[in-house]
């Protein structure tokens, strides 16, 4: 990832919240394949749940990377590809790297119209498009083996725990809620068949985070002028997409000018 000065967010524990708050993840791999029966570079999307080990010790550079836990069908390619690679190993776990990208559902385009200050005088600008992403490369164990008990308790806490992600903090839902809203589904609330069934069709995965980066393009590199255009632009629109967009934008000016401060009150302490 191409991590310029103004757009790089490298505190890990935003970036788990960036992967929490958006888990659907481009799984992305480059497995050689022995028969020649897959391509070399696969990818799947795949909503992963981010495990991370309570450390007390709160900088960010001591921060726990953390493990994405998900499944993909066994009939995939990619999920084959995978398991012939790892024929004669003793861990299950592929010798190349994996790359996993998670980004924001909020971009945009942004116009040089919106550049008030700087089209009004030297012009030497562009348009662009601002987004946010996080980067993942880690290390991949695959739970492959249908006949092992380990794998089917592997799988049944990952659907378990993906259910509650999806039922209860992104719909809000809740079992046995007395409210208005549906309840929340579980897993136990499907025939054990089904579930048992189901659980061989499909493998584990299990990343070792290695590598955890990020980066946030919201204008924060331009002229203060030409940042107030891009939001008044944006608004301008009139779309629930530009609104979100203008939003960010702001947001992001704020953490920048106060990152700022606190890096000119540390040179002067």
């Amino acid at each position: 990832m191409h991590l310029r000065k103004e757009h790089a967010e490298l505190d890990i524990p935003a970036l788990q919240r960036f992967i929490r708050a958006n888990p659907l993840g481009l799984l992305t791999t480059a497995i050689p394949s022995s028969t020649s029966s897959f391509p070399l570079l696969q990818s799947t999307h795949v909503p992963f749940i981010l495990d991370v080990d309570d450390s007390n010790d709160a900088s960010a550079a001591a921060a726990p990377l953390g493990r994405l836990r998900g499944h993909m069908a066994r009939q995939n390619p990619q999920a084959r590809a995978m398991i012939e690679a790892l024929v004669g190993s003793d861990d299950n776990v592929l010798a190349q790297d994996i790359l996993l990208v998670f980004t924001s559902p909020v971009q945009h385009y942004i116009t040089t119209n919106f550049y008030h200050e700087t089209m009004s005088s030297d012009r030497r600008t562009a348009p662009t498009w601002n987004y946010a992403a996080a980067q993942v490369y880690g290390r991949l164990r695959v739970h492959h083996d249908a006949d092992a008990p380990a794998t089917a308790a592997f799988l049944a806490q990952q659907l378990r725990d993906l259910a509650r992600l999806g039922e209860t903090h992104i719909m809000g839902y809740h079992h046995g809620s007395a409210d208005e809203k549906p309840a929340a589904w579980r897993l136990d609330d499907a025939p054990g068949s089904y579930v048992a069934r189901s659980i061989r069709g499909i493998v584990g995965l299990e990343i070792e985070i290695v590598r955890l980066e990020g980066r946030v393009k919201m204008s924060q590199e331009l002229r203060e002028g030409d940042r107030e255009g891009v939001v008044r632009g944006l608004r301008a629109l009139g779309t629930e997409t530009a609104e979100r967009m203008a939003e960010l934008v702001e947001e992001r000016a704020v953490l920048r000018a106060s990152s700022r401060a606190v890096r000119v009150d540390a040179v002067s302490s």
